[in-house]
């Protein structure tokens, strides 16, 4: 049965706007867009002509094991591995309700994050992008996922292990982060094991990407070869320091490595810290982080580098369902609504291979997000949504 949906405008990021449309649908793929809201009489009608039709979000950053509630990420050890199954597609479904119809997971516990794409319905969650447990050193940040590796050698074998476990991409750590007693401003892998690393996983048709908090973590991973970079961070010691570098915003913009800013983390830290009536220094230190994390995107975009939104949900306290906040983050930054749009959109399904996801485009996938307003004009729109199709189905709200 054919569906119609008759909305106010369509939105596509690549095409832009086009004004009252009647959507045609046909087993889970847009088959046609035509201008007006007229209909056969034999389709199925669904009117939402005061809405603006846009495509299924894409979050380049999740941890669907965690529950952005504070907790330490070294506690992924307390709840069995069924009980993590059960998180991941919880937290899954959230995303889905808020527009959201492909994560991708770049940190999860041994085969948890695998084996809730088994056992879920897919027709029910976002696509899912897995990476498993990231590749990290001996005692190395997010070590207690279970995929620590050391030595060239021994990484190499271990992403052979992520990959034949199903893995979609490979992440590593290549520097410190936010487990205890690793530096986050330090690298973690040498140069070569990192070389060692991506030969490996492009040999299999994989691509990497890497958690990078420091500018020698992002020298090494675009000497390496890397795909992606997340956070992207420049950080130079323990007091918040940082210190921005032209010279690698310029390598990377060469290399055409994307990057993901999670800029919005630290924005719900704040909020947090503010709830809470933290003291004005503990506020004070959130809005620093925030602010030299927009400042030192807002240069790397400036300088040419791509980049794709991603919102590490899960982690800290940044909600599953929180994309268009990271969304209106990166317009800040200087690229504006529209490119910003394409970022969790057209622009990182073409990243992640994800041939016609992304668009609202005859022959397209029926992943599409009703919302209140235009995201082109108002970024802010994508947080306004009205209703969610998943392969051309409605998704409970």
């Amino acid at each position: 049965m054919t569906l119609a949906l008759l909305v106010g405008a369509v939105v596509d990021p690549e095409d832009g706007t086009s004004g009252p449309s009647a959507v045609f649908v046909d087993n889970g793929t847009v088959t046609a867009i035509v201008p007006g809201h007229d209909a056969p009489e034999d389709a199925t009608v669904l009117d939402h002509r005061d809405a603006t039709l846009v495509p299924g979000l894409i979050d380049a950053h999740v941890h669907l094991n965690l529950r952005a509630d504070g907790e330490m990420m070294a506690n992924i050890a307390k709840p069995s591995d069924d009980e993590l199954v059960e998180t991941t597609l919880a937290n899954a479904r959230v995303a889905l309700r808020g527009g959201i119809t492909t994560v991708r997971d770049v940190g999860s516990k041994t085969d948890t994050g695998f084996a809730a794409r088994r056992a879920g319905d897919a027709a029910s969650l976002p696509h899912l992008l897995l990476a498993g447990p990231p590749i990290t050193t001996t005692a190395g940040h997010g070590w207690f996922f279970g995929g620590v590796a050391d030595g060239e050698a021994g990484v190499r074998d271990r992403v052979d292990l992520q990959i034949d476990a199903g893995a979609d991409w490979i992440k590593v750590m290549a520097t410190g982060g936010g487990t205890p007693g690793t530096i986050p401003w330090e690298p973690s892998y040498s140069e070569a094991e990192l070389a060692s690393i991506v030969g490996a996983a492009h040999a299999r048709g994989v691509k990497v990407t890497m958690h990078c908090l420091s500018a020698e973590g992002m020298r090494r991973a675009v000497r390496a070869g890397a795909d992606h970079i997340e956070h992207a961070g420049f950080a130079t010691d323990g007091a918040g320091g940082s210190a921005f570098d032209a010279e690698l915003a310029d390598a990377m913009a060469e290399a055409g490595v994307v990057v993901t800013p999670t800029l919005s983390v630290r924005l719900y830290m704040r909020d947090h810290q503010i709830a809470l009536g933290a003291d004005a220094a503990t506020v004070d230190a959130w809005q620093r982080r925030f602010d030299n994390g927009m400042s030192q995107f807002a240069k790397l975009a400036a300088a040419g580098v791509r980049y794709a939104a991603g919102t590490d949900a899960g982690w800290h306290r940044s909600p599953f369902d929180s994309l268009a906040t990271e969304i209106a983050c990166i317009a800040e930054c200087g690229p504006g609504a529209a490119a910003a749009f394409r970022s969790a959109t057209s622009a990182t399904a073409e990243h992640f291979g994800m041939t016609g996801h992304g668009r609202v485009r005859a022959g397209a996938p029926a992943d599409l997000v009703l919302i209140d307003g235009n995201p082109t004009r108002d970024i802010a729109a994508l947080g306004r949504v009205r209703g969610v199709l998943r392969a051309g189905k409605f998704v409970a709200r």
